[in-house]
């Protein structure tokens, strides 16, 4: 049979709310869960893990059945967004709960590097350090695939961008399957292997970060991935009509065909404009987002949403006359 952790028509109702049928194979890889709350991301690890039961569909793991099985029973390590760490016990208590051995709680440790941590209790932890403990803890059972219950989200930006980056890094050393659930698009893309957007328990796109973000398969996977510019519009000859604008975009749908147009802010360059050939407007106004701008353009149609680095940004005000120039619109 085949390895991995597969998921097959798996399906849990909660009255008006159904998720699935899920059809989903991780093999040794991470791949991380997008949604929005309620789209039943907590439910999918929950079902994983055994702590609900599914209605529908079967779940295996390395080629061995986990339906109907308890939790203990199922080789899988769940960690949870607040950590859930027994509070009467130290760091190192905590970790060797589940461990094989004092070597074994040493080694996650300097691997962690929560070495120092190891006699405090959790309520001396900070955020980003509880979850360290947290992860090690639940490693050092050596399950047969991890879950990761938006493990960062409750974390300062600072600490979430420091510990997403050592997880990248761990994950790449493990040689289990990784379902990380986040509704956080930076998470999903920096730590996911492949990407399986979800949508009111249903998935809608499973893929890798490059074909999610560039080639979204539905105008909800566009939006929530932060691909702003979205046009309803119609083909002509040169590309897509939208209001008084023509995007230039390569296409062979016939003319007049009704599409939705989709651009990455991204992948919008503006210059300045000294004629008026090409995409001209004027910006409307711009947001500094600390690593750069987000500059609305007015195109005297549809405003067109751009991402620039921080120097060319800082150059523009609103009204200024801009050309923008737009590469790999893709048409939904």
């Amino acid at each position: 049979m085949t390895g991995g952790l597969r998921l097959d028509g798996l399906t849990k109702r909660y009255g008006r709310f159904e998720l699935g049928p899920v059809d989903l194979a991780v093999d040794d890889e991470v791949v991380t869960v997008l949604g929005p709350s309620g789209c039943g991301k907590t439910t999918l690890l929950s079902l994983i893990a055994g702590t609900v039961s599914a209605d529908d569909g079967s779940l295996t793991l390395d080629g061995r059945s986990l339906d109907g099985r308890p939790p203990e029973e199922r080789g899988v390590g769940l960690v949870f967004q607040d950590g859930a760490l027994f509070p009467h016990l130290t760091a190192r208590e905590n970790v060797a709960y589940a461990a094989t051995g004092e070597a074994r709680v040493d080694d996650l440790a300097a691997t962690l590097e929560i070495e120092d941590l190891l006699d405090r209790r959790p309520a001396a932890l900070s955020g980003g350090e509880a979850q360290r403990v947290a992860l090690a803890r639940t490693l050092a059972a050596d399950p047969d695939a991890l879950l990761l219950d938006e493990p960062l989200s409750s974390l300062d930006a600072p600490i979430r961008r420091r510990l997403r980056d050592e997880l990248h890094d761990l994950f790449g050393a493990l040689d289990v399957p990784v379902l990380y659930v986040t509704h956080d698009q930076r998470s999903a893309t920096v730590l996911g292997d492949r990407i399986a957007v979800l949508r009111e328990g249903a998935v809608e796109q499973v893929g890798t970060p490059d074909a999610v973000l560039d080639r979204p398969e539905s105008e909800f996977v566009a939006r929530f991935t932060g691909c702003e510019n979205v046009f309803e519009g119609t083909v002509v000859e040169d590309g897509v009509r939208v209001g008084g604008v023509t995007l230039p975009v390569a296409t062979d749908r016939a003319v007049g065909t009704a599409v939705t147009a989709c651009l990455r802010p991204s992948r919008v360059r503006l210059d300045p404009a000294d004629d008026d050939a090409g995409l001209v407007g004027a910006v409307r106004r711009r947001l500094n987002e600390g690593d750069g701008w987000r500059v609305i353009v007015d195109l005297g149609g549809p405003d067109l949403v751009a991402t620039v680095p921080p120097a060319a940004g800082r150059s523009l005000d609103a009204g200024d006359p801009v050309r923008a120039s737009v590469d790999d619109v893709h048409l939904l």
